[in-house]
């Protein structure tokens, strides 16, 4: 016996039309690149998504056809995010912090036919225009009218062109030319960051995305809501901005976007006069508005922030406890990767957790948290055997869910699925008998010493909240009886220093003596991939060998 129920599509689409129908005065606020702050309504937002619609149909857009995106966080972004997959097209969006070589690999691989690009991003994209093989339309944003010169199009001028007749009835997006395509149509594609190889091509659904926006608007998620004000910090060129913009959209959430002034004085003065409720970004973003927060106390007003999102790696203790202890300033570790669009856990704290006292709570929000609905996690041994959640057992993460991926796009990378339906996120985890679970490593830095695993996410976080020490990332190095043996890069604070004897002090407290580093190499800064994470390749490569031991 089936069900009663409507075969209802969950599609972007809905998405707009629900934004007019409900909340069309709403605001979305765009830092320009002038640093003067734009304002439109969802209603201004509705009708030039679809002016974006009918123009790259002009163009010869169909359904299915790649529209790759080069730009900041913006409203024009968020017009590409609901325009595009509203025409049944697929919004592509290109890293701008990766090499120009990789940025036409990814291009080439995804078949992109239009190209979206910021006009302060054309020296970057004249890097790699003539690799490029399936681009047939070049659209740049301006910063100011009629900015854009052959070859390019301008963006405004192009929605300038477009006339259209807003719906004159709630639901009726159709009368604009939006389609509601079936719900498991592509909507978007995000590549991997390619640490271990090629980047990879995630491939999101109508389906996942709208999914995925529901469980981050649940109360034990982000519990996005029509009250909040949203920073998305986190690029939209970065997992689909953790799914931010589709979250805030439905549920009729103001926006609040940085552009390309991410420095921590620019985002502290959007929270305060904006009275965000809810940023989130990686702790590159938060560690550099801590400091500023600790120098100034006292300039910004920061009263309405709800909780700032910290993911993208794992946020150290220590910035978590002074978020809250020194500013009264709340902050949500969340876990998730482009596979699992991103949101795969969150750090709420159940009640039982908060019976538990101050220790507990402190261990939950530094965890990466539990599943949120619909996302099942396993971890596993080297025979992808299920370990026990236990908070002790080591293992690799598996998770599985409606919007965690089956493939990649072209049908690389099979080993990551497994036989029995789940995918390897290559993080080595524990998981406690409340689901919490706790990344120890990537599965590809972990210090494996004489047998031994060795974390080097939890000598990080302890080294971090070390008052002399700014930055600290921990990998292998090479040792000819223990086979690895940890390696330290530090960043020490302005005029902070502290010996090898006095870190390794610091440590013993806290782990077993075979833990303990056997070399610190003080750097001016932590290398770092295009996504904000430590790049431990390039350590290994410059530092690697030069422990030798006996």
């Amino acid at each position: 016996m089936n069900g009663c129920m409507m075969d209802f599509p969950l599609t972007i689409t809905h998405l707009l039309d629900r934004a007019l129908a409900l909340f069309p005065d709403v605001e979305v606020v765009s830092r320009l690149a002038d640093r003067s702050l734009h304002r439109q309504s969802y209603r201004d937002t509705y009708r030039r998504s679809a002016q974006l619609g009918a123009a790259l149909k002009r163009l010869g857009a169909t359904q299915g056809d790649r529209v790759a995106t080069l730009c900041w966080n913006h409203r024009q972004h968020l017009e590409c995010y609901l325009g595009v997959p509203a025409i049944g097209a697929v919004v592509h969006t290109l890293n701008l912090r990766l090499h120009p070589t990789e940025l036409a690999y990814i291009a080439n691989h995804a078949g992109d036919r239009f190209l979206i690009v910021d006009r302060s991003l054309l020296p970057l994209l004249e890097k790699f225009r003539a690799q490029l093989r399936s681009v047939e339309h070049f659209i740049v944003v301006p910063d100011a009218p009629g900015e854009a010169e052959a070859p390019f199009l301008d963006y405004e001028a192009l929605l300038a062109a477009e006339t259209v007749e807003m719906p004159s009835t709630p639901w009726s997006s159709h009368a604009v030319g939006f389609v509601r395509p079936e719900e498991n149509a592509a909507a978007m594609i995000c590549y991997t960051s390619g640490t271990t190889g090629n980047p990879k091509g995630v491939v999101f659904s109508h389906r996942s995305t709208v999914l995925h926006a529901f469980a981050g608007s649940t109360v034990d998620s982000i519990g996005v809501g029509s009250q909040d004000v949203l920073l998305p910090v986190v690029p939209m060129f970065h997992a689909a901005a953790w799914g931010l913009p589709y979250m805030a959209v439905l549920n009729g959430a103001k926006i609040v976007f940085p552009g390309p002034h991410l420095d921590a004085p620019s985002l502290l003065e959007l929270m305060a006069a904006e009275k965000v409720t809810v940023a989130g970004g990686v702790p590159t973003i938060w560690n550099g508005i801590l400091a500023k927060l600790d120098a100034e106390p006292g300039r910004w007003d920061l009263g309405s922030m709800r909780t700032m999102v910290i993911g993208g790696a794992a946020a150290p203790p220590a910035m978590i406890d002074a978020f809250r202890e020194r500013h009264g300033l709340i902050v949500t570790h969340a876990w998730g990767m482009t596979e699992t669009n991103p949101l795969g856990t969150i750090a709420h704290l159940s009640p039982k957790v908060k019976e538990r006292g101050p220790e507990a709570i402190a261990a939950a929000r530094a965890s990466q948290g539990v599943p949120v609905p619909f996302v099942e996690t396993r971890h596993v041994d080297d025979a992808d055997k299920p370990l026990p959640w236990d908070g002790k057992t080591m293992g690799e993460l598996h998770v599985r869910g409606p919007w965690v991926a089956k493939s990649y796009f072209g049908g690389e990378g099979k080993d990551r699925f497994t036989d029995d339906g789940w995918f390897r996120t290559g993080d080595i985890v524990t998981i406690d008998a409340d689901g919490y679970v706790r990344i120890t490593d990537r599965s590809k830095d972990v210090v494996k010493s004489g047998g031994e695993w060795i974390s080097s996410v939890a000598l990080e976080n302890a080294l971090m909240a070390h008052p002399a020490i700014l930055e600290a990332a921990v990998f292998a190095g090479r040792h000819p009886k223990w086979d690895e043996r940890p390696i330290a890069a530090i960043v020490f604070k302005p005029g902070k220093s502290a010996s090898h004897d006095e870190l390794n002090a610091h440590l013993e407290g806290s782990f077993p003596k075979f833990w303990l580093v056997d070399l610190y190499v003080e750097v001016e800064e932590v290398p770092r991939n295009s996504t904000g994470k430590f790049l431990k390749t390039k350590l290994r490569e410059l530092y690697g060998d030069r422990l030798l031991g006996d």
